[in-house]
This record gives structure tokens, C-alpha cells and sequence, in this order.
């Protein structure tokens, strides 16, 4: 069959998510037709799996505007832009009613397993260019199919493939065989099942981010309440704590990014979590009665826990885009123009820059990386970077590169330095306490505690309630 020519086709969009949903937004205003693939049924498939879980940014933070417009012709309103959403409102009161103003352009239960140039795979130079995109899909049903495409946006997101409780970026050994009492998200402690879990029992926490401090958090909610008497949480760091460990506190321009890490602080503090630093675990062994023992590399041993909750970040599944041409970073599996301004290794205090088509542009022409997946294994994505991502490529792709070229956005600053890495920094920085901001101290703010750091996900991460979870925090005990 012969493909129509590229400009005739439609922009394909993986994921229907957050940034997704706000790129066909974009393509439509630029005239440009999209098409958006969604491997789950609904839209924030993704989303909705940590649908407990409150967001750090608020409502007006993570609307986009030129969504928020298309939705408008349907009398749509967005709810108070103080208020802090949950990962359920999100999807339910946003991307859902999204999905259904851009209808018939939202495909539900289609998984992309290929991109490529019609008729070229990766290796054929000759008049590459020229050919329009090739999507290869399955459907639900067990049908496949190719969609042509003028270009093609990737917003799938990382969530279906969280990194490891291995400090090699592997699977510890034994890691696979607990999976029983493993899980790789922030528990619902409002499911009873979930909940029974943990009560009363010794969990640990691996992970040093945002997620890891909501599961503190929410651990120390449960330890508080009448059915969690002996909850207790072991935090398990590969580096150690320093200034910068608990995040900006009264310093961050998200307040309530900066109380999250007050409440995981405060879980150490008052004793509801032990903090176990330069630990990288090597393995993960059951004892006699099936409790588990990690196991570090150096060969310490930890006390026996009752469930492992694993929150090492996430990685991109590059498996589908293995016949275009992508230049990735080699460290984060982030686009080479974005990978410097987000590495975790080098980054220092302030804000991401941000960016656009530029830095998130490939060899291959007409593809980009969006979203959470744009920044490969990195941390702390926003979703107003998402966004701002969007609009300049949907811009770019209709040509309009004064527009895409411009920056229309401003990123609040995290009142912290990256830098240091992922591991111990050397112990000269380590007491400087980091460059940005003292010591966080467990003081009070106006923000509502917990939430969670990474708004994104097409793919997914965190989300919660209005009013009744900023008083009773992201567990609801």
C-alpha cells in the first residue's frame, strides 16, 4: 500500500496522560491533526494507578492553557487553581473530560510496538526524509495494524518501568523472587487490604526522592493511628543526609514540595522511621519465617522486614523506537540537548531551564520524546515542563519556529542543589549542608503535606484530594 504524503497525515501522539492529552491540544491549535494512542482503556491510565497519592503542584500548575481552552467550549471549568489535586482528581476531572472533547482523535487498548520510516528501517539513508512515519499497533483484540504519520510525539511516560532496588541498576538478587512482598509504588493506605500490609509491620523504603518521602509519610500517618500501633519503616539511602537530603523546606517556591520532605523528616525525627545511609543493596533473602533481609554490597545486613517498597525512579522503555535514529544521552537515556540541563550528577541549585524543541530534537526528524520519558532517568519532572515541551514542538512541526523558539514559561525553583550525585558526595560537602538552603527544619508551613514530586506522567506518578487531604495528609488516617 502506498503512503499518502506526510503532510496529508495525522501527528501521532503515544499516551494519553497529562502531556499527551496537552499535545493534541497544541497540534489542533496549530491547525495540525492529531491522533493519540492510549494502551490503557481510559485516559491517565496511568495515572489513576496511584490515584491516592496528592500532587505537590496545584490546580493552577498542572491545567494546561491551551487545553483548558478547548475544554472551555464545553463549559468546562477548572477548579480552584489554589487547590492541590490528587492523581484521581487529575484524571477524572481534567484528562477525562480532555479525552472526550478531542473524541475520535483518542484511540483506548492500542499498544504502538514499532515506529519507523515507511520502507526504511534504521540503517537506509536513501531518501529517508522523505518518507512519512510507519506505527505499528496491537489492538486489545489481538489485531494489528500500521497507522501513517507526519510525526510522531511520544508521551508514553516511564511509569511501567520502575528501576530496581538494585544499587547497579539491576535487579538484586532475589529481588524477583520477593516480589510477593515487593512493590514499586506509594501504598494506598486507605485500601484495606493495602493497609493491612503495613500495620504493625516493619517496611523498608528504598529510595531517596519524592516518592520515598511520601511513603514515609504515609508510614508515619499509619503508625500514628489507633489500628497502626507498631508500624515501623526502615529507610534505606545509597548515599547519606546531608543539608540538601530532605529537599528545600521553607525554601522551595512549591510549598508543598518543601513540606513533603519536612514530613519525611519529621518521620525520622519523632522515630517512625530509621534512616540506614550508604546502603546499596545487593540482594534481597527471605529468613526462616519468609520476612525478608537486604543485603548491601559492603555485606551488612538489615533486620528482617515484613514488605519492601522499592522507589528508585523510573527509566524510558525505548523498545518500540528501535528502527528511528535517536540521540540519547549515555548516562540518563535523556535527548543530548536536554541531558545537561537535567543530570543529576551535575545539576546545581535553581531551576530546570526551560526548553523546547531544540534540546528535545533527534537525527530522525519529526520524532519527539515528551513528557516524563524526555528525561529518561532523571528526577523531578513538572508537568508544566511537559507543557512548555508541547507547544514548541507542536509549533515546530507546523513550522512555526518564532513561536517554537520562544520560552513562555517560568519553573519554581526547588531551593536545593542537584549536584553531589546520586551517591555520597565527598564529606567536605556533605557538612556544607548544600549550596541553597540550610539544614530543613520541621517548620510549619501553610502548604498541605504530603504530596508528591514527579506531576507528570502520561506514564505516572502521585495524586490526591482537595480540602479533606490537606488536613489529613496523603493516607487519610
Amino acid at each position: 500500500m502506498t503512503a499518502p504524503a506526510p503532510t496529508e497525515l495525522p501527528v501521532i501522539v503515544v499516551g494519553a496522560g497529562p502531556v499527551g492529552l496537552a499535545a493534541a491540544a497544541h497540534l489542533l491549535d496549530q491547525n495540525l491533526e492529531p491522533l493519540v494512542l492510549e494502551t490503557g482503556p481510559v485516559a491517565g491510565a496511568a495515572v489513576r494507578e496511584w490515584a491516592h497519592v496528592q500532587l505537590f503542584s496545584t490546580w493552577g500548575e498542572v491545567v494546561d492553557t491551551t487545553a483548558e481552552k478547548l475544554l472551555a467550549t464545553t463549559g468546562w471549568t477548572r477548579p480552584d487553581p489554589a487547590a492541590y489535586p490528587s492523581g484521581g482528581d487529575w484524571a477524572v476531572r481534567y484528562l477525562a473530560p480532555l479525552a472526550e472533547v478531542l473524541c475520535e482523535r483518542v484511540r483506548f487498548g492500542v499498544t504502538v510496538t514499532g515506529v519507523s520510516r515507511t520502507g526504511r528501517d534504521r540503517v537506509v539513508d536513501a531518501d529517508r526524509d522523505a518518507q512519512p512515519f510507519v506505527v505499528h499497533v496491537a489492538h486489545a483484540d489481538g489485531r494489528e495494524e500500521r497507522i501513517f504519520a507526519r510525526a510522531v510525539i511520544d508521551a508514553s511516560g516511564t511509569w511501567t518501568t520502575p528501576s530496581p532496588a538494585g544499587a547497579d541498576g539491576l535487579p538484586a538478587l532475589g529481588e524477583k523472587a520477593a516480589a510477593d512482598r515487593l512493590t514499586y509504588q506509594v501504598p494506598d493506605l486507605k485500601d484495606p487490604v493495602v493497609r493491612a500490609r503495613h500495620a504493625g509491620k516493619r517496611t523498608a523504603v528504598v529510595g531517596s526522592g519524592a516518592s520515598a518521602f511520601t511513603a514515609l509519610a504515609c508510614l508515619a500517618d499509619l503508625a500514628e493511628s489507633e489500628d497502626g500501633t507498631g508500624t515501623k519503616a526502615v529507610w534505606v539511602l545509597r548515599r547519606g543526609i546531608s543539608g540538601s537530603t530532605f529537599g528545600g523546606g521553607t525554601g522551595d517556591q512549591l510549598p508543598a514540595r518543601g513540606a513533603l520532605g519536612l514530613a519525611a523528616k519529621a518521620a525520622v525525627d519523632d522515630g517512625y522511621a530509621d534512616a540506614v545511609t550508604g546502603f546499596g543493596t545487593e540482594a534481597i533473602e527471605r529468613d526462616g519465617s519468609g520476612r525478608l533481609v537486604l543485603v548491601a554490597e559492603d555485606g551488612r545486613r538489615l533486620e528482617p522486614v515484613d514488605e519492601v517498597i522499592v522507589l528508585t525512579g523510573f527509566r524510558p522503555d525505548l523498545s518500540f523506537l528501535s528502527e528511528v535514529r535517536l540521540h540519547l544521552d549515555e548516562r540518563l537515556q535523556a535527548p543530548v540537548g536536554l541531558a545537561p540541563l537535567i543530570d543529576p550528577n551535575q545539576h546545581s541549585c535553581g531551576t530546570v531551564r526551560p526548553h523546547g524543541h531544540r534540546e528535545l530534537s533527534h537525527p530522525e526528524q519529526g520524532v519527539h520524546l515528551v513528557g516524563m520519558k524526555s528525561y529518561g532517568r532523571a528526577p523531578t519532572f513538572l508537568a508544566m515542563t511537559g507543557y512548555e515541551q508541547v507547544r514548541s514542538v507542536a509549533a515546530a512541526i507546523a513550522g512555526d519556529l518564532e513561536s517554537a523558539d520562544r520560552v513562555e514559561l517560568t519553573l519554581p525553583e526547588t531551593g536545593v542543589c542537584g549536584g553531589a550525585g546520586l551517591v555520597d558526595a565527598p564529606e567536605a560537602d556533605q557538612e556544607a549542608g548544600g549550596c541553597c538552603a540550610p539544614t530543613p527544619t520541621p517548620t510549619p508551613t501553610s502548604a498541605p503535606a504530603p504530596a508528591f514530586a514527579l506531576v507528570e506522567i502520561g506514564v505516572a506518578p502521585p495524586v490526591e484530594s482537595d480540602a479533606q487531604n490537606q488536613a489529613g495528609g496523603c493516607c487519610g488516617s
